[in-house]
C-alpha cells in the first residue's frame, strides 16, 4: 500500500467513483465501487513510479494529508 495521498469522489458524468492522487500530476483512476477505485488507484500509483523511474522523471516523496482537502 502507497503512502500517496488519495482522493475518492463519485462522478455522476462517468457514473463511476474517481480516485485521484494530487502528488503524482495526472495519476488517478477509476472503479465501479469505492473499494474499486481504491484498488485501481494502488495499481495506477506503482505504474506511475516505474514509469517515472523509467523515464528519468521526479518522484515527489509522499507528504500525507494535505492541509486544504
Amino acid at each position: 500500500m502507497s503512502k500517496y495521498e488519495v482522493i475518492i469522489y463519485w462522478s455522476q458524468e462517468d457514473s463511476a467513483f474517481i480516485a485521484e492522487v494530487p502528488e503524482l500530476p495526472g495519476c488517478m483512476a477509476d472503479g465501479k465501487t469505492y473499494q474499486e477505485a481504491l484498488a485501481n488507484a494502488e495499481v495506477i500509483i506503482q505504474e506511475w513510479i516505474e514509469t517515472a523511474e523509467k523515464s528519468g522523471r521526479f518522484i515527489p516523496a509522499p507528504k500525507g494529508r494535505l492541509k486544504y482537502a
